[in-house]
């Protein structure tokens, strides 16, 4: 755990059903003595698709402090039943307004507010609001309460992202890639203070296809037939970034990847 002038927190990658929730636990667990702050994204962490209450619950006992999302939020319709409750579990901010939940929350950590903001990209997604203009428009309310911003920026492209990192550098603490499942090598702090990845990768089965079963994966792309996906089985990974931010300034001090691997024997 970080001094008082800085946090430590470590953001996860897309939790890919039960080989992703359990390499969770189990790193988490094994680290928390030197963490002040567990973020992971979890729109994947149902069999694949989607999160459940039960889901959500597992992963905070294991010391997961908050929650993001993105195209997969709603694919199992029981979020709709717990989502507006659950307060650190947040969805993209760009959705239109009236969707279920909510794309900031703000969480306290060793007397010290961090706030967390999610949005989705539009190049080869949904046309959705333009996630530049909705940082625009929700960053100085989230201001008003800390200095210290993380955003989860889920989407497919690289320059999508690359540009979000640079429009954001200064404005907030870090802007973390998700979606894509793998994990880039360009972690850096952008020089106004921004610590910026485009993909912190994912956790959870890694002899898979981005963590689904590859004989459906071949079904779909060399036969060509309609299939559905299934989570792999076997051993799994876990991917995402260290974050020291100073609680001061807001700024990021250094972003380091992370990545586990569980032993082929399991």
């Amino acid at each position: 755990m970080s001094s008082q002038r800085s946090l430590s927190i470590l953001f996860l990658g897309d939790v890919i059903g039960k080989p992703g929730r359990n390499v969770v636990k189990r790193y988490v667990t094994e680290n928390a003595g030197d963490l002040d702050l567990v973020i992971a994204n979890v729109e994947n962490a149902a069999h694949g698709f989607g999160t459940t209450q039960g889901n959500v619950q597992e992963l905070k006992e294991a010391g997961v402090k908050a929650f993001t999302g993105g195209n997969h939020t709603f694919d199992r319709k029981e979020i709709l039943e717990f989502i507006n409750q659950e307060k650190t579990l947040v969805r993209p901010a760009n959705y239109p307004t009236g969707t279920p939940g909510q794309g900031t929350c703000v969480i306290e950590v060793a007397g010290t507010k961090v706030a967390l903001l999610n949005l989705i990209g539009r190049v080869f997604m949904e046309p959705l609001s333009s996630p530049f203009l909705v940082a625009d428009e929700l960053l100085p309310k989230l201001l008003e309460e800390t200095g210290l911003i993380i955003v989860d920026f889920h989407a497919e492209a690289t320059a999508e992202k690359v540009a979000m990192g640079w429009y954001l550098d200064g404005r907030v603490s870090a802007v973390l890639g998700t979606h894509t499942h793998i994990q880039t090598a360009d972690e850096r702090v952008l020089p106004n203070g921004t610590a910026y990845i485009t993909d912190v990768g994912c956790c959870g089965p890694y002899n898979g296809v981005i963590g689904m079963d590859k004989a459906g994966v071949f079904r779909r792309l060399v036969e060509q037939m309609p299939t559905r996906f299934e989570v792999a089985e076997g051993p799994a990974m876990l991917n995402g970034v260290r974050l020291e931010i100073d609680t001061a300034s807001g700024k990021a001090l250094s972003i380091e990847r992370v990545r586990f691997l569980e032993p082929e024997s399991q």
